[in-house]
């Protein structure tokens, strides 16, 4: 007979046998292709994520461009030198102005002459110029006679009959009529004239001689036809000399006259101020208003040009201010043009050096020796992509610039930046007005903070209450109340965030606001309220204590929480008459200097710390239920307390695992989007109160995301914020692995 061993391999050989360890092993082969395929896959999506983030935030940072394009010599009729350079929204046609009151209009493709329009001047002669900026497209044309003419040059897309474009066709119109207006009845030539548009009001200054005339035309319009109606007022001074520059901004709020030397009277409310705009020497060289009219560039002889704007003093005085200089380079600068619908400017010195400027930004985003030579006129187009220069030999230059992206720079997104109409530098961010003259503000340091800031007050809620929670279920709480309550507590990470969100702005925000007294009472009492019960507990006989099995006295609390809450919730009003005259937010802002919003950092901690306590219990908890019970065993064993044992020998073993738990819980609260959307004011300011909103990264591009022009500088720069998310958690996870790797071979050993 067989033996058992025989019978046993032969078992063991059998078809049958060879089959199931066949497909046992294919099994086991497909599985672990299968989690390492899907390893790789989260690798693999992880990487394209970081490169998409990267390829759509890559331009932000690329540098500008220029072209040039075709030279045109110019066969003009006239033999005069042209007083003004015009170009249009299409970059198809340039206008040249001529002494004599003509416009030429110039095909830019061919240089082909395509129309004349003549101003009638009335037999005088063109003494001044104001011309078209970003505000309006108004030409005006000071006299020699003591005239000005006012016109506005329009372009208009011509189509056939069948639809086809056939080019651009100029016009001229005249809104305060063809007739000049009388300035000087003296007969003097109106030596400097400036203007500006606003609505349906019109604001003129000019200087003939010694004297200064303010105009200020409204029109009021009408839903009948030709029923509307203009006023006009007229304000004439007489200057001690006659200035160099000229400039009013729109209602005559305030009117600058410079001369070269330096020197500046500023005209507010017909108050002057003296200021003095080279404090260094040298000689001005153009002065003109930016885009908004709110500051004021300055060229000078030694290659600067400088800002200048209103600023409130402490007196809440409005000084002109100095605000920043731009470097061009030592020559003095000959052109000075403001970009129409960006802060920027294009300036150019004798020796056809061009700098692009960027006045937010604070940098040059375009230098070199791009211009052939000194260049007699300029002229940007409106989008600021196309700059046409005329030499003294009637030779049209055409440089086209691709410079989408001048505002953002290192300064502009992370550092203090001067912004128009603020007292000082600030970061701020904000991307977006009614007003085409605003100033976009893209700093991310407000956003990152209110992000760093929702992150902290969550886990400053959130660890001690979870760790303290997974500690206690762990090692002190019955096993049958542990089954109980460890699946209660992870059910609450599947309740949705917009949930919690809705419930913290709609409920806990305005409860917060009517029992705040309460509720810092209530975090006042409820440590020393709990020490005291278990001190009373303590106390009691030992049959009573003993009544109650071992690990089921977190039980007894409850009750106890209960009550301690519903004593300082009715303390809240008494506490607030006594010590706050009846009203704790006006108390905070107005005696101790500390705004108070409704929907705070206090609410999202609240919030927040809500959502991350079941992440951080459920990982920690599982961390130190794992922990062998031959280490407690034996530390007990061998005498030590159930304390000492927690604390030198639990601890320390599932440190790994608690680390863990808390990196996870913070990069869960730097994520976070809806309930920080949805319990904040979205404020983004630069504030650690905890009575005050925030906004954070990710909140910020849900909320802006939407309204943002594919393409745009805006649109980027809410990349690069998802990039910043990105590399933030992406460093700080890999950081908490190397921490949790170190940990575990520390602790190994025990």
């Amino acid at each position: 007979m067989k033996s058992i061993s025989e019978k046993l391999e032969q078992e063991l050989n059998s078809p049958r046998i060879r089959r199931q360890r066949r497909l046992r092993a294919g099994r086991d082969k497909g599985v672990r292709w299968l989690v390492g395929a899907g390893g790789l896959g989260v690798i693999l999506a992880i990487t394209l994520i970081f490169f998409y983030l990267f390829h759509e935030v890559l331009p932000l940072f690329q540098p500008a461009t220029t072209r040039h394009g075709p030279v045109l010599q110019l066969d003009l009729p006239d033999q005069e030198a042209p007083l003004l350079l015009l170009t249009e929204e299409q970059e198809q046609m340039a206008g040249l102005l001529m002494p004599s009151g003509q416009l030429h209009f110039v095909d830019l493709a061919s240089g082909q002459l395509q129309q004349s329009l003549q101003l009638d001047l009335q037999g005088a002669r063109i003494s001044s110029i104001s011309p078209p900026h970003a505000d309006s497209r108004l030409l005006l044309l000071g006299l020699d006679t003591g005239q000005l003419l006012v016109t506005r040059v329009e372009f208009t897309l011509a189509f056939s009959q069948e639809g086809q474009p056939r080019g651009i066709q100029p016009s001229l119109s005249f809104p305060l009529g063809q007739q000049p207006i009388s300035i000087n009845h003296q007969g003097q030539a109106i030596r400097l004239l400036h203007h500006q548009q606003q609505e349906q009001e019109i604001t003129l200054a000019a200087v003939s001689g010694t004297q200064l005339t303010l105009l200020r035309y409204n029109n009021t319009r009408s839903l009948f036809p030709g029923a509307g109606t203009q006023t006009s007022q007229r304000l004439e001074l007489e200057l001690d000399e006659p200035p160099d520059y000229l400039l009013t901004t729109p209602g005559h709020r305030l009117v600058y006259l410079a001369r070269q030397d330096g020197t500046l009277t500023l005209l507010q409310d017909q108050q002057g101020q003296q200021h003095q705009l080279l404090p260094n020497g040298g000689q001005i060289t153009g002065l003109t208003l930016q885009l908004g009219s709110q500051s004021l560039l300055v060229s000078d002889s030694h290659g600067h040009v400088s800002q200048w704007f209103m600023v409130r003093d402490e007196q809440e005085n409005r000084q002109l201010t100095h605000i920043r200089t731009l470097q061009l380079g030592q020559q003095p600068v000959t052109h000075l043009l403001p970009e129409a619908r960006r802060k920027g400017l294009v300036a150019a010195d004798a020796t056809g050096q061009l700098g692009v400027f960027s006045t937010t930004a604070e940098n040059r985003v375009i230098s070199g020796p791009l211009l052939p030579e000194q260049p007699q006129l300029m002229a940007l187009s409106p989008r600021g992509s196309l700059l046409l220069t005329l030499d003294q030999h009637q030779h049209l230059h055409q440089l086209h610039l691709h410079n989408p992206h001048p505002e953002a720079s290192f300064k502009a997104l992370w550092g203090k930046v001067w912004y128009e109409g603020y007292p000082e530098p600030e970061w701020v961010w904000q991307s977006s007005s009614a007003s085409n003259a605003f100033e976009p503000k893209f700093s991310l340091t407000p956003l990152a903070f209110g992000t760093l800031k929702a992150a902290f007050y969550a886990m400053l809620l959130s660890i001690p209450l979870a760790l303290c929670g997974a500690i206690y279920t762990a090692f002190f709480m019955a096993p049958s109340l542990r089954r109980k309550i460890k699946p209660v507590i992870e059910l609450m990470e599947a309740l949705p965030t917009v949930v919690l969100g809705f419930f913290a702005g709609l409920f806990l925000a305005p409860f917060l606001e009517q029992y705040l007294p309460g509720i810092l009472a209530l975090l006042l009492m409820l440590p020393p309220g709990m020490l005291l019960f278990g001190y009373l507990w303590s106390r009691l006989p030992e049959t009573l204590r003993h009544a109650l099995p071992d690990g089921w006295h977190a039980i007894l609390l409850i009750p106890v929480i209960l009550l301690i809450s519903w004593v300082s919730l009715s303390l809240s009003q008494p506490l607030e008459l006594l010590l706050f005259s009846g009203d704790m937010q006006h108390w905070l802002t107005n005696e101790m200097g500390i705004p108070y919003d409704q929907r705070n950092a206090l609410v999202v901690g609240f919030a927040m710390g809500f959502a991350v306590i079941p992440t951080i219990y459920s990982i920690a908890e599982d961390a130190l239920f794992g922990v062998p019970r031959s280490l407690s065993h034996g530390s007990l064993a061998l005498g030590a307390t159930p304390w000492q044992t927690l604390t030198r020998v639990i601890l320390p073993t599932a440190s790994p695992g608690i680390f863990s738990a808390i990196m996870i819980g913070l990069g869960r609260a730097v994520g976070e989007t809806m309930i920080v959307l949805m319990a904040t004011g979205n404020t983004p300011v630069m504030s650690a109160n905890i009575f005050e909103g925030m906004r954070t990264l990710a909140a910020n591009i849900a909320v802006e995301m939407g309204e943002s022009a594919v393409g745009s500088t805006h649109y980027r720069i809410l990349f690069l914020a998802a990039l910043v998310l990105f590399v933030f958690t992406f460093v700080f996870n890999t950081l908490a692995e190397v921490v949790r790797q170190r940990l575990r071979q520390k602790y190994s050993r025990l």
